[in-house]
């Protein structure tokens, strides 16, 4: 038995259920976090972008192998 968490559409994942939907806020609450630190230490538009860049790769590729994984 398959659970369906997310559904492709075009590129991304779209939460469908309950479980997709927590994962799915719990990386944007990760990455608000993120960014919020990194502009309190960043002294410009492109530091700020390097501190950012490694967590939301790592959070946007979770979501695309999570996404893949469970949908249809």
């Amino acid at each position: 038995m398959k659970t369906i968490w997310f559904k492709k559409v075009g590129w991304f994942f779209l939460p469908i259920s309950v479980m997709g939907g927590i994962i799915t806020l719990l990386l944007l609450v990760l990455l608000a976090t993120v960014v919020m630190a990194a502009n309190r230490n960043a002294h410009s538009v492109s530091d700020m972008l390097y501190g950012i860049f490694p967590y939301a790769v790592c959070c946007f590729y979770l979501v695309n192998w999570i996404g893949r994984n469970t949908s249809e």
